[in-house]
């Protein structure tokens, strides 16, 4: 019994290495089938700043690139990845750990201000799409 337990212990722990370690790729969305918030001015604030600081990489509406993830992918649900990291990545840099895209480099020159505008525009368009 305790030799079956033992076992049982290992294989969830190789089945939870798998899920974890292994990145996942994604392709971009079509930007054009991203359903957009009902905007307001504080959105349309975290829009600019998103426009100008992150769709080169993320994409326009968070539909993600070849050089980056979409945003309505599940690992970026508010459970998993939540608002501190959204805060942390940009300005330090993130290290590649579920994709295939290489570390995120800091962006230049982008202020915790910017950011907190940014955090509510990516998370009111996962709403709108059923991320949560």
């Amino acid at each position: 019994m305790r030799n079956m337990s033992s076992s049982i212990h290992q294989l969830a722990a190789v089945l939870i290495l798998s899920v974890v370690a292994v990145p996942v790729s994604a392709k971009p969305l079509d930007p054009g089938s991203i359903k957009l918030p009902k905007m307001t001015p504080e959105l349309n604030l975290g829009k600019m700043n998103y426009d100008a600081l992150c769709a080169s990489c993320h994409g326009k509406n968070t539909a993600g690139t070849d050089k980056g993830p979409t945003f309505l992918h599940k690992v970026y649900h508010p459970g998993h990845h939540g608002d501190g990291a959204f805060m942390i990545a940009p300005v330090r840099g993130a290290r590649a750990h579920h994709w295939q895209f290489g570390n995120m480099p800091p962006v230049k020159d982008i202020t915790e201000g910017q950011v907190r505008k940014i955090i509510p525009y990516i998370r009111a368009i996962q709403k709108e799409n059923g991320l949560f």
